[in-house]
């Protein structure tokens, strides 16, 4: 991934330098497009002692992109004298969204994040996206060429972290999917990978690990998901992140949540996506996932959850960046002003 040139606003203000930099690489991160997930029902763990989860730190404050295509969208329609419309997209870019990266040369860009997030004490949420044969090669395919390619990137990410504090969402459908019947990735390879991953990411020592485990409508046997998660390295990991880029209610993500941990021993963790979940799923077609109408934005992201084993309500999925090229939206991860307004403008809160 390129980055964007800029210029050094000189040697006597470096850290204004590099909080530049790092908005501008943020920018570029996402500016080729948020890979779009969370479709549901469409079609080797290490030797290392598993880590018990910690609870997050009360209070935990999530970074916000200074830099989003929220963000901008705010300035520019501002611009065009377009002020309640610029105010309506606030209630987006004044919220903590996660970064996801998906294409090669991460490191870079989970080093700028991460270091302009501790420049203000605050957590970034980060989405490992990259995984081979990606989303079955639907609308978000792509990811590694080969495990040694995933491996490495994984190794790269894991660097560009160091030892500052992130929350890190493992390969959103990775699991669930290949349940589903992607017969693209081998198991036994793809498990492996996420292994890998979730150990690597957890040897950062600041770093909280959650690994994909699909939505609340997706899979009809949670039974299904216990040995594909185990063997894709849950034992190490903090927990699972349920609902990404999907529409499932708190209610319903929490139910399948706890549920879930409980089968996995009860020593788990869970994060929710909140981003779009204001209004529910939809449920007029066969597409529920991509693009549909009438949806809201859901609870802001937070750690005051009221329920222990629920560690946060998060925007994994960037609201406004389309689910793939359906009902005349953009393709996967592209902004969508439009679309992006109504779900603002349905929002029960900013």
């Amino acid at each position: 991934m390129s980055q964007p040139p800029f210029r050094s606003p000189g040697r006597a203000r470096p850290r204004l330098a590099r909080l530049l930099a790092a908005a501008l690489l943020v920018s570029a991160a996402v500016s080729g497009g948020v890979e779009a997930v969370g479709a549901g029902p469409r079609g080797g763990d290490g030797s290392a002692p598993a880590s018990a989860p910690t609870a997050p730190a009360p209070g935990t404050a999530f970074w916000v992109d200074p830099n989003s295509a929220a963000a901008r969208q705010v300035v520019a329609w501002r611009s065009q004298g377009r002020a309640a419309d610029a105010q309506v997209i606030q209630r987006i870019a004044g919220q903590p969204q996660a970064v996801w990266l998906h294409s090669s040369g991460p490191g870079s860009v989970v080093r700028a994040v991460t270091e302009a997030a501790a420049a203000q004490g605050r957590t970034p949420v980060l989405v490992a996206y990259f995984i081979p044969h990606r989303d079955c090669g639907d609308y978000s395919g792509g990811g590694a060429g080969t495990a040694a390619e995933y491996r490495r990137w994984v190794d790269e990410f894991a660097a560009g972290i160091g030892e500052r504090a992130a929350y890190v969402i493992v390969e959103p459908d990775a699991v669930a999917q290949k349940i589903a019947g992607c017969e693209k990735a081998d198991a036994d390879e793809r498990y492996g990978l996420l292994a890998y991953a979730v150990d690597r990411l957890k040897a950062r020592p600041h770093t909280r690990v959650y690994l994909d485990a699909g939505n609340s409508s997706w899979l009809p046997d949670d039974q299904r998901l216990l040995a594909p998660l185990r063997q894709a390295g849950i034992t190490k990991a903090d927990g699972f992140a349920i609902n990404v880029s999907n529409y499932q209610t708190n209610e319903a993500s929490s139910e399948y949540g706890h549920r879930l941990a409980a089968a996995l021993g009860g020593a788990k963790h869970f994060v929710v996506d909140s981003s779009r979940n204001g209004n529910g799923p939809y449920t007029g077609d066969d597409e529920p996932w991509c693009n549909p109408p009438g949806r809201a934005l859901g609870t802001p992201p937070t750690t005051a959850t009221g329920a222990p084993a629920l560690d946060a309500y998060l925007w994994i999925k960037r609201p406004g960046e389309s689910d793939g090229t359906c009902r005349g939206g953009p393709r996967a991860g592209q902004w969508w002003p439009e679309y992006a307004l109504g779900l603002a403008s349905r929002a029960r809160s900013s």
